[in-house]
């Protein structure tokens, strides 16, 4: 790149030229072209900001949007429009670069935080020599002149643009401890409906314009909706902070001999809310947070002001530490399991933690739900009908020797067994070998259900025999029933009698 001159992006703050960095600040004055946009009014506000750095004799290349809000006539629309602009404006850049000037970008706040340079960026930098100098954000900015920290410990600040769909924009700040809501303007009603929406507008702060003169700041739910300019935002501060400039709130009698909150291990049943119980659908409605595997805790619906903990599924015990942490600070938690929490499931491994010694003071019940067993039952009649033993293939968190142990016993008492967890992309040879264990007691022409996502989009329910059984069509999404020497299964119809003659 000998010969050409270099580019430079660079921050400029959030708006106080004296937040502006050192390193900008020298850049700026140093450079041969500075560049920057504006709408078609000519006024630029990374310029009014840079102005005390600039020197006589430089070269300014005004970048100017041909539409910000209004419409167009461009046959690409708006996006087309805007595209045409940045080919341009990366065209007359490469000019300046191209006869060894060097050329300095400015960008209110930080270049590569909805700034934009970065659309010159992508289309210079794999033919010149690029350097990004960042400045400080709007959101760290509004933090400080709120006089309230972002985030503290562990806190999760999550990012979010005010374009974004309502419905979504509150569930994600339903989903997030603290937050910042950019790009306002036309879209503060938009944010304000996801607030409400969410329970978070009385702890929602506006910020407008921070560090410049005229910033503004004050709680988010007086603002006029016909005040609102482009640079400002809305911030959910620290709500650990928060709580404690709250006033403690005054003891009764019963919170002296019971401090803690509640965890409610709540089934959701295998699939859908047709199978989620009234008494389950009640308790994830007065819960203030929702913890659980992720596809689990997306099963249950919205409610404004509630707080949700997605989780990965091989994490158990940290989710019913989490929970347990939760509760024993004073909040009502639901732990939301598939099925029964009870059946290989939430509720032992919250009870376990309990036993480990966490979330003293916290009380724990148990929501009962309906099982997979019972769903995949269902569907072919009733299975289940007499004595039946449930087991679980996976080895994870016992040995197969164990596992092996409990099976030739079932099948020795001639149980009816409901097998979960047969198979999975890491497990795949239990299902055969327990197969061949059944059949040490069972006939070939035993009855075999499986199962697969019942209640779900993709159910599929078979009926084959424990002679003719395929592992390799089964997944971790089956549940089987395994039929006793009594099971009978005629025209797609599988029970097992009552009476045991």
């Amino acid at each position: 790149m000998s010969g050409l001159g270099k580019l430079w992006g660079v921050g400029l703050g959030p708006g106080d030229p004296e937040l502006m960095t050192v390193k900008a600040a020298r850049l700026i004055g140093e450079a041969d072209v500075i560049a920057y946009h504006s709408a078609r009014h000519g006024r630029s506000i990374a310029r009014s900001v840079a102005e005390p750095y600039l020197r006589d004799g430089q070269i300014e290349e005004k970048l100017v949007y041909p539409v910000t809000t209004e419409t167009t006539d461009h046959p690409g629309g708006y996006e087309g429009a805007i595209a045409d602009f940045y080919e341009l404006s990366a065209k007359r850049l490469a000019e300046h670069l191209d006869a060894g000037r060097d050329v300095v970008v400015l960008c209110e706040g930080d270049p590569f935080f909805y700034g934009s340079y970065m659309y010159m960026h992508e289309r210079l930098a794999d033919r010149y020599e690029a350097t990004v100098v960042p400045g400080v954000t709007s959101v760290s900015a509004a933090s400080s002149v709120l006089g309230r920290p972002l985030v503290q410990r562990d806190e999760v600040l999550t990012i979010l643009p005010g374009t974004l769909p309502a419905p979504e924009l509150a569930r994600r700040l339903a989903d997030t401890q603290a937050a910042a809501v950019l790009k306002l303007g036309r879209t503060f009603g938009n944010v304000r409906e996801a607030l409400v929406e969410a329970g978070k507008l009385d702890d929602a702060f506006y910020v407008e314009r921070a560090t410049w003169q005229a910033q503004r700041v004050e709680p988010f739910a007086d603002v006029d909706p016909e005040s609102v300019p482009y640079f400002s935002l809305a911030l959910l501060p620290s709500p650990a902070y928060a709580s404690r400039l709250a006033d403690e709130p005054e003891v009764t009698r019963e919170q002296e001999t019971h401090t803690g909150g509640e965890v409610v291990v709540v089934g959701l049943g295998p699939a859908g809310p047709d199978w989620l119980t009234p008494e389950a659908t009640a308790e994830l409605a007065a819960a203030e947070h929702i913890v659980g595997y992720g596809p689990y805790v997306a099963r249950v619906p919205q409610r404004a002001g509630q707080q949700r903990h997605a989780s990965g599924n091989r994490v158990e015990a940290e989710r019913a530490v989490e929970a347990l942490e939760l509760a024993a600070d004073g909040a009502k938690v639901a732990v939301v399991s598939s099925g029964d929490p009870g059946v290989f499931a939430m509720a032992s491994a919250v009870l376990e933690q309990v036993a480990a010694g966490h979330g003293a003071g916290a009380r724990v019940r148990i929501v009962p739900g309906v099982t997979a067993a019972q769903a995949a039952a269902s569907r072919v009649g009733a299975p289940l009908g007499h004595d039946y033993c449930v087991l679980s293939l996976s080895d994870r968190l016992k040995p197969w020797e164990i596992i092996e142990r409990r099976l030739d016993a079932a099948g020795a008492a001639d149980l009816v067994l409901a097998l979960y967890n047969p198979a999975s992309r890491t497990r795949t040879t239990q299902l055969a070998q327990a197969r061949d264990v059944l059949l040490r007691h069972r006939a070939p022409e035993t009855p075999v259900v499986v199962a697969r996502d019942v209640g779900g989009p993709e159910e599929d329910i078979r009926v084959v025999t424990l002679g003719t059984l395929d592992p390799a069509s089964v997944d971790m999404r089956c549940l089987l029933i395994i039929g006793s020497s009594k099971t009978r299964a005629e025209n797609g119809i599988v029970w097992t009698p009552r009476t045991y003659e």
